[in-house]
């Protein structure tokens, strides 16, 4: 996760997680979805991309949610391209208990 606060004007966060194939892919932004909308009641205001991109974007706002298939994780290199954002450590919500 990195942190845009300070940063960037139109998030405040990016989470950006890897998927080994097209159905990981998928599997992973449908799960998300599926979470946030029957946990919290929050639905992304847009999602772009689709598994055969090889990236998918969720975009919740304040979080923009990328998964990549690795390679192109690896090609677009985010982590890079925000170098200067401070990383977040994830922890799950099973290990915070």
């Amino acid at each position: 996760m990195i942190d845009l606060r300070g940063i960037s004007t139109f998030t405040d966060f990016f989470v950006i997680c890897s998927a080994t194939s097209e159905p990981h892919l998928k599997a992973i932004a449908n799960e998300i979805e599926t979470k946030l909308k029957q946990d919290h009641n929050v639905r992304a205001v847009a999602v772009d991309g689709f598994p055969a991109s090889q990236w998918i974007v969720l975009d919740y706002l304040q979080v923009v949610v990328h998964i990549f298939h690795q390679d192109k994780r690896e090609f677009y290199s985010l982590e890079d391209l925000w170098g200067d954002a401070p990383r977040v450590e994830w922890e799950s919500a099973t290990a915070a208990r």
